[in-house]
């Protein structure tokens, strides 16, 4: 039995390795964010059914669910190009650190979908939080176009998953995550109808960027999903929310040995980024403690 629990330790610290290689993935990949998130989105609801294939679970859900899933898809689809376009106009650490900022956002969208109070140390969180970014954009001014795309990146994520903690609750994770896939896929095909449409060139890659790609969609996408449900049978929320916290943290290390000199970054801006971190995780120490 303690050896189930390490061995699903270990796995939650693997998965959250592969989250913090997600951003090094988009910089390593060399086309443009709209066509980078398609593959994504498309080869990642492609592995997702071949797992529901292969459990054999039911896609049928109502028409009302479609909708709602259409929806957080179309949120999750805006979520990964201001994501990777963030990568792409600035650097991994830069959009990693902004993306610490998730939590801050749902402490704020939570009490106006769930209706609860404003909690007043979170609001203090909030301020140190600022406090943080206002360093960031201080000694980083260059990437300031970055760091944007990372806050509203971060903003919709944090959005999309508190619609996903709702759904959760009546559907089945696996078959919410390959319809949000999915719809997000549709999203951004009408996207590039509209603007320059689909060409030979969209299409050739080159075969590192295919590898990569493939890399992103299976593994950063499709096995990191169902692998993180699967495990919170075993992992308490508090383990949880700790090791989630480490993405940041891994994707920045992991950028500073794969990428080098373009991601060593003004001492004062680690400063910052700590803050932030820190912020998170005290915050949600303090929320798993009061929920249990």
């Amino acid at each position: 039995m303690q050896n189930d629990k390490l061995i699903n330790y270990l796995h939650l610290h693997f998965i959250v390795f592969i989250w913090g290689f997600t951003a090094v993935l988009g910089d390593l990949i060399t086309i443009a964010a709209v066509p980078l998130v398609w593959f994504r989105m498309l080869l990642g609801s492609f592995f997702v059914l071949i797992y529901i294939w292969f459990t054999k679970r039911k896609l049928k859900v109502s028409l009302k669910s479609l909708v709602i899933f259409a929806l957080i898809g179309f949120l999750i689809a805006l979520h990964w190009l201001a994501f990777f376009k963030a990568v792409k106009v600035s650097n991994v650490s830069i959009t990693l650190a902004m993306m610490s900022t998730g939590a801050f956002f749902t402490s704020l969208l939570e009490p106006i979908f769930f209706k609860r109070k404003i909690i007043k140390y979170e609001v203090v969180f909030g301020l140190i939080v600022i406090v943080g970014l206002y360093i960031i954009f201080k000694v980083e001014t260059a990437y300031l176009t970055g760091i944007l795309f990372a806050l509203l990146s971060s903003f919709l994520g944090a959005l999309f998953s508190i619609f996903n903690g709702m759904v959760v609750k009546t559907h089945d994770a696996t078959i919410i995550s390959f319809y949000e896939l999915f719809f997000g896929v549709v999203f951004i095909t009408i996207f590039i109808f509209s603007t320059d449409g689909f060409n030979v060139s969209f299409f050739d890659l080159s075969s590192t960027d295919w590898i990569y790609i493939l890399l992103l969609a299976s593994v950063c996408t499709a096995y990191a999903f169902i692998a993180a449900v699967h495990i919170m049978k075993w992992i308490s929320p508090y383990t949880l929310m700790l090791t989630t916290n480490m993405e940041p943290v891994y994707g920045i290390i992991l950028a500073l040995l794969i990428l080098g000199d373009k991601e060593y970054m003004n001492p004062t801006f680690y400063l910052g980024a700590l803050i932030i971190l820190m912020t998170v995780i005290v915050n949600g120490i303090i929320k798993t403690r009061k929920k249990v």
